[in-house]
């Protein structure tokens, strides 16, 4: 690998910006909002029946579309003003939460329901994914969009500190409804960001012009440059394989270590450590292949430790590390596509990262959830980091 870890800079140097402070402010308590209905709706998928494999299959509905549709999504953000394809997402994302508070309200939050829903947050996501992080590259100067990147996955981990907390501390007394109503209430909050971001401190990108094959060029871009492709190929593997602890947590915190409500409070402190992660990798004004690597490790050896904790307290303890890993490395590879790319490919390629990243998920999600259902609950988490330290070797050839 090589030695190089990139020129250190300010953690907080983007946070200068007016329009970069607003927007995360917004971001943040919208997606405190996000993770409290994320984590109740894990909660009530298991509730129902009582298997991993149900909320495997929800990961499934949930992005599926970002794997069929993120890479169009990026093209899609780069011809067309990020800003305002993002106010229109964001107010989808908005009707996805009051139809889900409304069925649960109604009684009719069934499985077939909650899987219509997600799929509809599916569809929002993919095209919101690339147009929302596009938009914080301008944000910010050319110099600092490693940072604010950085900084963004910062605020995104942090509101995972909260959400869940919230959601651990309010699921008995209100019940998983009104959690789904809060989340939609909360996206007023980034919507109210975007329309107060001022366009004149703004540094628009040209749109990218329609070449018939957007999707194929970032392919090709990302081929051809050998610290790209390995990176790209550890990271979807780690992907698919790893990051699916969401699927059998609640499960494995109430049948092997007798914590019925312990899946928030593990999720909690995964976002404690999270902050870490993406923090240190904010420090960064170029992220070498050495950190990535180190990340990559972390990681896996953090997600085998988690399979086989021996008891709650262990893994509360192993939560930590998983955060700072699986964050760290979102965050360097975010930063790592876009100090290579010029600004009319941006989106593509932060589209290309999320399927790589959430669009896998339909493949590793429900793996996951069969292995702690027929096979053990302690594999269904080790397996991804057995194979994730499998291909890190990989990482060698990026140069």
């Amino acid at each position: 690998m090589s030695q190089g870890v990139g020129a250190k800079g300010s953690t907080f140097l983007s946070l200068r910006h007016r329009n970069m402070r607003i927007y995360l402010a917004g971001l943040l308590l919208s997606n405190i909002g996000t993770w409290l209905q994320f984590t109740a709706t894990s909660l009530l998928i298991y509730r129902i029946n009582g298997r991993a494999t149900d909320a495997g299959l929800n990961t499934l509905f949930q992005f599926l579309p970002m794997l069929l549709l993120g890479a169009w999504a990026g093209g899609f953000a780069d011809r067309h003003d990020r800003r305002t394809v993002t106010i229109w997402t964001q107010s989808a994302l908005l009707l996805q939460a009051v139809l889900l508070a409304a069925a649960d309200f109604g009684g009719f939050d069934s499985l077939p329901v909650i899987y219509a829903l997600s799929l509809v947050l599916g569809v929002a996501n993919a095209i919101d994914n690339p147009s929302r992080r596009g938009l914080v590259t301008e944000l910010v100067e050319p110099a600092e969009i490693s940072n604010a990147m950085s900084l963004n996955t910062t605020v995104m981990t942090g509101s995972r500190i909260f959400g869940p907390a919230l959601a651990a501390v309010l699921i008995g007394p209100l019940g998983t409804a009104w959690l789904f109503a809060m989340n939609a209430v909360s996206y007023l909050a980034v919507l109210m960001s975007l329309f107060a971001l001022r366009r004149s401190e703004m540094t628009p990108s040209p749109p990218a012009p329609r070449t018939g094959k957007p999707v194929r060029e970032a392919l090709a871009f990302v081929w051809h440059d050998p610290f790209l492709r390995y990176s790209f190929v550890v990271f979807a593997v780690v992907s698919t394989f790893a990051f699916n602890y969401s699927v059998v947590l609640p499960k494995l915190s109430d049948t092997q270590w007798g914590q019925a409500n312990g899946y928030p409070i593990l999720l909690t402190i995964v976002s404690i450590g999270s902050i870490g992660g993406a923090l240190g990798t904010a420090r960064f004004r170029v992220i070498g292949i050495r950190w990535y690597g180190t990340l990559v490790a972390i990681n896996s050896v953090s997600c085998i430790a988690m399979g086989f904790a021996p008891n709650f307290l262990t893994a509360c303890l192993v939560a930590l590390p998983l955060g700072f890993g699986g964050t760290g490395l979102v965050a360097s590879m975010t930063g790592i596509s876009q100090q290579k790319v010029s600004s009319e490919m941006r989106s593509r390629m932060l589209a290309l990262q999320s399927v790589a990243f959430l669009g896998s998920t339909p493949i590793g999600g429900p793996i996951t959830g069969w292995v702690g259902d027929n096979v053990s609950l302690e594999w269904s988490l080790a397996y991804g980091g057995i194979l994730s330290l499998a291909v890190l070797p990989l990482l060698r050839r990026a140069k």
